[in-house]
């Protein structure tokens, strides 16, 4: 785990009623701990889907995942301000600031403070073979447009199941990527990518084996 002291969380330039019209990812997580991964398909989510800025949701909690082996936020922030390294990713903690715990939540509080910014949530391919757990994973599809990044071994599980089924009207083809921010939900697209080796649960592992704290 890295070192690194947490710099108090970042937001955006105006954050509350901004009004700025602009295209920005949104990458929700634990980041426990961040890793090259998350910041591999960031760059790939700007190249790709067009995008001017990626924003990293730090969560204070993830309701799916346990308390236990959950580092504190501070130190998930402060390792994803580490690797981040990029003029157009931002991290936050601005759920904690918004005062919301679900995706569902964030995303509606995310529109009503930015209404001229055009959202894009960015999600590994696990987490689309998950989403049906998530609290009123449907509305997410219908409120905002959604890119799916490749990840295996859970990329044809995942396109085989309950989410890309329903919504399978809904999919842009890849090559129609860089246009999904400004279609009208539901709008989902799967991008396949070179897979990036990194994972946090491994960093974890590797961690508490050296004696690191994680």
């Amino acid at each position: 785990m890295l070192a690194v002291k947490a710099r108090p969380a970042a937001l955006p330039p105006n954050p509350w009623g901004d009004r700025l019209r602009r295209r920005v990812g949104v990458l929700g997580g634990s980041f426990n701990p961040a890793h090259a991964g998350h910041r591999h398909v960031s760059l790939m989510a700007l190249r790709r889907l067009a995008l001017d800025e990626v924003w990293w949701l730090v969560t204070p909690q993830n309701p799916l995942k346990p308390v236990a082996g959950m580092a504190p936020k501070e130190q998930r922030l402060a390792s994803a301000q580490a690797v981040a390294r990029h003029p157009r990713i931002r991290v936050t903690l601005m759920e904690e600031r918004l005062g919301t715990r679900y995706t569902a939540d964030t995303l509606r509080a995310l529109a009503r403070r930015f209404p001229r910014t055009r959202f894009v949530w960015l999600m590994g391919a696990d987490n689309l073979q998950q989403i049906p757990q998530w609290d009123r994973w449907a509305r997410i599809f219908r409120s905002v447009a959604i890119a799916v990044f490749d990840r295996s071994p859970y990329s044809y599980k995942s396109l085989a199941g309950k989410a890309a089924q329903r919504f399978a009207r809904c999919r842009v083809a890849a090559g129609r990527s860089g246009r999904v921010a400004e279609l009208t939900p539901p709008a989902w697209v799967f991008l396949h990518m070179r897979r990036h080796p990194a994972s946090a649960t491994a960093i974890r592992r590797h961690g508490s084996r050296a004696g690191f704290p994680v």
